[in-house]
């Protein structure tokens, strides 16, 4: 079998693909690094014939090769440069005076939290400090304004609230600086291409097409124009080159290293779209998308945009960065307090175990944790299976005769689930999450129910709001894997709190298996 490349245009990394492995063959850039995989055996070529269409070169949206130190710096995120910035501006009064030490750390905590809920350490394309200013003095004001009135009615003095403000405003106009700096530093960093995230365009519409002729051309907004893809391989009439289908997205998004996906005008449902996107693997890049009505005026008070493009930012569909350190710290704390606090309950519960069925107190089973890792479960027997195969692929064992008095009680009030807690600090769970399930019923589901495989781009729980949501046992599936989804996707603090403050009633009702 001959072999072909993939894309055709000039100086582009290719993919052979014939009866070996596949293998890549690309020119080396001006760092002279190596380019990465950017072509996929369904793409369709893109001859230099078509270079020009309707007035357009196309050869200004071809896919080129990332830089040297763009591949040490694809972890950074722009939190990681304004948060301790933000932090040092605002605690800079404690070098002056500690008079005020108490009000400048309440301060600090207060704003840097209004920052955060109001967006301000999120990613955004174009940066500017003039865009951040109303936002970033409005929540300056705000915190202050607590703070202080607090501070007035702790203290009856007139001078040590004056004294207190001199410090706010100083550490205000600090932030204001170290902002401007951030951003300065932020858009040299990008322009030199020492930051940048490799990218792909979903949609080969005229949108699409310029799009890519944006990110190639202004390398400020910290993207890497990657390629498109679309619903078909099919070039479309805009001539920009594609590299793949939407079927291909997930192997194109390995093999391109991919952080970052911008939905143009893709030639498809947003429904088959979305179950797409929502694909383990997919999942793992940030979203960004054109809107639809893009002509029309921008929602929203701090609208961010490519060139005249504007795109807002699709809502994390998964649960990394600091939302994920969140959880895993609030997890950590949960079941270490919770395996001291239950220690007597554990220990009561292992010595009926063991006068019930003898030894064998505990009872393991393999699990399908997080994108797919498998893992073992640690749960108090209930019964012992006839071998591993029933164990595995038995579904329910709610009114099988085995089951004794003790592990009925158990299973009832969700006793038996305790030991998982050990499996939450191990990291292999969490306290809230979709549940665990068994490889055989996981891969007889995900055939069956389209949206049942991506209930594992997050940790699965001890509890679930699936579960609380009377979703247990013999229910459908489908309406399960939809509140495992909802849950990824609405994810917060305080529904993890609500979903353990249910599971307690539960318990307490005894309305377990």
């Amino acid at each position: 079998m001959s072999r072909q490349p993939a894309l055709s245009y000039p100086g582009a990394p290719q993919l052979e693909f014939g009866d070996g492995p596949v293998r890549t063959v690309a020119p080396h850039d001006a760092d002279g690094d190596e380019g990465i995989p950017e072509a996929f055996p369904s793409a369709a070529p893109a001859p230099e014939k078509a270079a020009t269409r309707a007035g357009l070169d196309t050869t200004a949206v071809l896919p080129y090769a990332s830089s040297r130190a763009s591949k040490n710096t694809r972890g950074l995120r722009a939190w990681m440069l304004t948060a301790p910035i933000d932090v040092v501006a605002l605690l800079t009064p404690l070098l002056l005076s500690q008079n005020y030490w108490r009000g400048t750390l309440a301060n600090a905590a207060l704003t840097v939290t209004f920052f955060a809920a109001g967006g301000l350490y999120r990613a955004r394309r174009h940066v500017g400090i003039l865009d951040e200013l109303p936002s970033i003095g409005g929540r300056l004001l705000a915190s202050a304004a607590v703070v202080a009135i607090i501070a007035a009615e702790r203290h009856d003095s007139v001078h040590y609230v004056g004294g207190f403000m001199r410090g706010v405003a100083l550490s205000a106009g600090l932030v204001i600086v170290g902002r401007a700096v951030s951003r300065s530093l932020t858009i040299v960093a990008r322009k030199r291409r020492w930051v940048e995230h490799n990218t792909i365009i979903v949609g080969s519409g005229p949108i699409g097409l310029e799009l890519a002729r944006l990110l190639r051309r202004y390398p400020q907004y910290g993207l890497r124009f990657v390629g498109c893809v679309d619903a078909t391989s099919r070039q479309g009439s805009s001539g920009v080159p594609l590299i793949g289908t939407l079927d291909d997205l997930e192997q194109l998004t390995r093999l391109s290293e991919c952080e970052v996906m911008v939905i143009a005008d893709p030639d498809c449902s947003e429904s088959t779209l979305m179950e797409i996107l929502l694909r383990p693997v997919s999942s793992r890049c940030d979203l960004w998308a054109v809107p639809r009505l893009w002509g029309s005026r921008s929602l929203g008070s701090y609208p961010d945009h490519i060139g005249a493009i504007p795109i807002v930012k699709i809502g994390d569909t998964k649960l990394s960065g600091p939302r994920w350190a969140i959880k895993r710290a609030s997890d950590v704390v949960f079941a270490a307090t919770a395996l001291v606090v239950l220690s007597p309950v554990l220990l009561l519960c292992a010595l009926a175990t063991f006068l019930d069925g003898g030894r064998g107190v505990f009872f393991q089973q393999e699990r399908i944790g997080r994108y797919g890792k498998p893992f073992n479960v640690i749960k108090f027997r209930s019964m012992r299976p006839v071998n591993e195969h029933e164990s595995q692929t038995n579904w329910s064992i709610a009114h099988d005769r085995r089951v004794g008095p003790v592990g009925r009680f158990m299973r009832r009030t969700s006793l038996d689930e305790l030991p998982q807690l050990w499996n939450i600090l191990r990291g292999e769970m969490s306290v809230v999450g979709p549940r665990p399930e068994r490889p055989y019923f996981v891969e007889k589901f995900s055939v069956e129910y389209p949206n049942y495989a991506m209930r594992h781009r997050a940790p699965v729980g001890l509890t679930g709001l699936a579960q609380v949501s009377g979703l247990r046992g013999d229910t459908p599936i489908s309406d399960r894997a939809r509140f495992d989804n909802y849950y990824i996707e609405n994810w917060s603090l305080w529904l993890d709190i609500k979903v353990v403050l249910r599971t307690v009633a539960e318990v307490l009702r005894g309305g377990g298996r």
